[in-house]
Formats: structure tokens, C-alpha cells, sequence
């Protein structure tokens, strides 16, 4: 009784050393097959060509099938910018073209308590995926995450500011606050294409110059 009751309060314990969070469960990565040359490893902003199967870890039930499903064309997306589960972004990071994993990923990194479809709430997912090419991504991850100060996954024109504040300090220019304002308006007319005042990792592919 006594290794019971000790048993069940180690992890609030745990959690209150901590600072009351517990650290965030990994993806369980399987190299199935890898290239013999491997000339460019994904990064976070690149853009990711790759098949894949989604099964239930419970049943062992297939959900989706990119070869079997839809158009059964390979998907396109975009790493490490929450366009696809946190579990893909953090399970195809370093991974050759030709490369094939296979992710085991837990609820919190896919589809949490709510489930999605034909996938039960609280489900840990299995995935085969097989990576046909990367590309490079619209823009920089990097860039955005530096500008992304309160790390809210969008930018706000006062962060669009500080940052072009920075940038022109970096190369040797004084910061002129009137034109600033200038660029800004025009970039946030270019990439704010809801008008909400904010532009997100999805919006944040204009090419303009002053970024």
C-alpha cells in the first residue's frame, strides 16, 4: 500500500519540479530504407513531395492512403510550418529524397483527445512515408521565426518593424521610421490576404523585397 500511494504521486511531483509541465512525448522514428547517396537533408521551410499510409497503432486499421486514396498522387506540404500534424514536422526533419520512415506518432502529436474521421479520439498513428523530393520552401523558416518574436506562429506590423529596424542597422543604414511605415503597408497589402491585421506562416510567401 505504502509503493502504491508513493507510486501515484511521483508524477505530480514530477510535474511541480518542473514547472507543472511534463516534457512533450517523441515521435518513434523507423529508417526503413535510405539512399546510398544523400545529397540534401529536409529542413524546416523546405517543401516535402512524399507517400504515405496512415494505419490505427490499436487495430491496425489503414485510414488514408495517398496511392489508394483520392487522385493517388503524392502530397506536397510545407515542414515545421503546422500545415500538417506536429508529429510529421517533427518525424521528416533530416530525411534524404528516396528515403523511407515509418512514424509512430502519439495522440498529442497528431490528433489529441478529438480524434479526426475515421481516427478515434485519443488514437496513436502509425505512417509509412516514402519522401519524393524537396524543394526549397517559399521562404525561409529561419526568417520568419526570427521575426515571430512572441512565438504566436504570426507577425504583427510592430514585429514587421523591428525587424526591418534590425536589418537596417545590420548593414550599416539609420532606421527611418517614415519609410518603414511605407514598407509596411506595402508588405502587409501583399501578404495579408485575410486583412486581419496579422500575416501568417501560410501568408508569409510573397517574395517582396524588403524581406
Amino acid at each position: 500500500m505504502i509503493f502504491f500511494s508513493i507510486c501515484s504521486i511521483l508524477p505530480s511531483l514530477f510535474a511541480f519540479a518542473t514547472g507543472g509541465k511534463l516534457p512533450e512525448p517523441e515521435v518513434k522514428i523507423e529508417v526503413i530504407q535510405k539512399p546510398f547517396m544523400c545529397y540534401r537533408k529536409t529542413k524546416y521551410g523546405d517543401m516535402l513531395l512524399v507517400h504515405y499510409e496512415g494505419y490505427l497503432e490499436s487495430n491496425g486499421t489503414m485510414f488514408h492512403s495517398s496511392r489508394k486514396h483520392g487522385d493517388k498522387n503524392p502530397v506536397w506540404f510545407t515542414l515545421g510550418i503546422r500545415e500538417v500534424i506536429k508529429g510529421w514536422d517533427k518525424g521528416l526533419q533530416n530525411m534524404c529524397t528516396g528515403e523511407h520512415r515509418k512514424l509512430t506518432v502519439p495522440p498529442s502529436l497528431a490528433y489529441g483527445k478529438e480524434g479526426k474521421g475515421q481516427i478515434p479520439p485519443g488514437s496513436t498513428l502509425i505512417f509509412d512515408i516514402e519522401l519524393m523530393e524537396i524543394r526549397n520552401g517559399p521562404r525561409s523558416h529561419e526568417t520568419f521565426r526570427d521575426m515571430d518574436l512572441n512565438d504566436d506562429w504570426k507577425l504583427s506590423r510592430q514585429e514587421v518593424k523591428e525587424y526591418l529596424k534590425k536589418e537596417y542597422e545590420k548593414h550599416g543604414y539609420s532606421p527611418n521610421d517614415t519609410e518603414h511605415e511605407a514598407m509596411i503597408d506595402d508588405i502587409f497589402k501583399n501578404e495579408d490576404e485575410d486583412e486581419d491585421g496579422f500575416i501568417s506562416t501560410r501568408e508569409f510567401t510573397y517574395q517582396h523585397d524588403e524581406l
